[in-house]
């Protein structure tokens, strides 16, 4: 059975917004591990792991989701893309890892803290850089012939997925550092405060950067961008950027606790909404699309229903969770 064009659309957009919560979510507290250095050894450290502790977990389901997804609804991307980024993935994972098993371990060994706040630290750094990477490796192009990878064990590394990786990584440095200031206070914030604009004009570089490569990569990406009538829709994404961008470095002015994290999620969703411009309606550019990959329609109906029942239960508890932990933290707990 063929797969139903309606049906692909849905999940593209499912496996798309799981994508997008993930990094949302999971960006801020991989954040918080790219600039656990920064903090003082004791109180300031405990009190900015605290922030995240209830909420990291649940975090990671959006890339279960997101990678599960893939798997299932478009099962030949699937098996295009993980030869393509093998060492990235497994970098990723290992990250992923050492950065979970240090959150729990630096509470029960303290006589060995420091290995693992380091060890937290460079999962989360790594992690983040993959994933920047397998981005940047997307959008440069993949190579298939006979519906499989064609190309060479290394063929993602380039300048242009180097840049992208460290975008991710500056990013969720500004995620980490704006949470920070929403959920603590006294010198943890007052650092958060100080690394946000330095971060800020870091993740803001980055985007211009990455924004003005990526059209000379293909031209079809300059063709979405660049092209009556496209340019009247594409245009929006970097004057809201611009929008946005002012009312961080405004926010951050007045101190507020609230809004400048909520600006960077903006940046994010943003900068996302430029990736779809780009890629769509590819899902491995330049020549693999969502209806190439997808599964037969009768899978992606059986799917979808699996997905309808378990989405609001995944979403309820994730709202349940941040709103029981809404409160500002110090360094022995939320109060």
């Amino acid at each position: 059975m063929e797969p139903d064009s309606f049906l692909t659309f849905i999940w593209a957009v499912i496996i798309a917004v799981g994508v997008l919560v993930y990094v949302l979510l999971d960006g801020f507290d991989l954040g918080i591990g790219i600039l656990f250095p920064v903090f003082a050894v004791g109180e300031d450290r405990d009190q900015a792991i605290n922030s995240i502790a209830p909420v990291w977990d649940g975090n990671e389901t959006w890339l279960v989701l997101g990678g599960g997804g893939l798997f299932a609804a478009f099962p030949l991307a699937y098996a295009i893309l993980l030869p393509a980024t093998y060492p990235l993935i497994i970098a990723m994972l290992l990250g992923l890892v050492f950065r979970g098993v240090a959150f729990e371990f630096r509470w029960r060994d303290q006589g060995h803290r420091k290995y693992w706040d380091a060890a937290f630290t460079t999962g989360s750094l790594v992690a983040a850089f993959s994933q920047g990477m397998i981005l940047g490796a997307i959008l440069q192009g993949i190579k298939i012939a006979n519906r499989a990878y064609a190309g060479g064990w290394v063929d993602w590394l380039s300048p242009f997925s180097v840049l992208t990786g460290l975008s991710v990584v500056i990013g969720y440095a500004l995620l980490g550092s704006c949470w920070l200031i929403w959920k603590t206070e006294g010198p943890v914030q007052e650092q958060a405060f100080r690394l946000a604009r330095r971060t800020a004009w870091g993740t803001l570089a980055a985007m211009a950067a990455v924004s003005a490569a990526t059209p000379l990569l293909h031209t079809a990406y300059w063709a979405r961008w660049f092209t009556m009538p496209n340019v009247l829709f594409a245009a929006q994404v970097p004057l809201l950027t611009l929008i946005t961008a002012f009312l961080l470095m405004r926010a951050l002015e007045r101190r507020s606790e609230v809004m400048p994290f909520l600006c960077a999620l903006a940046l994010f969703i943003l900068g996302f909404i430029g990736l779809g411009i780009s890629l769509y309606p590819y899902v491995l550019p330049p020549s693999l699309t969502f209806w190439d990959a997808a599964t037969s329609a009768r899978g992606q109906a059986f799917m979808l229903v699996g997905a309808l029942l378990t989405m609001p239960f995944i979403l309820g508890y994730t709202g349940w969770a941040y709103w029981v932990f809404r409160g500002k933290v110090g360094a022995h707990g939320y109060h």
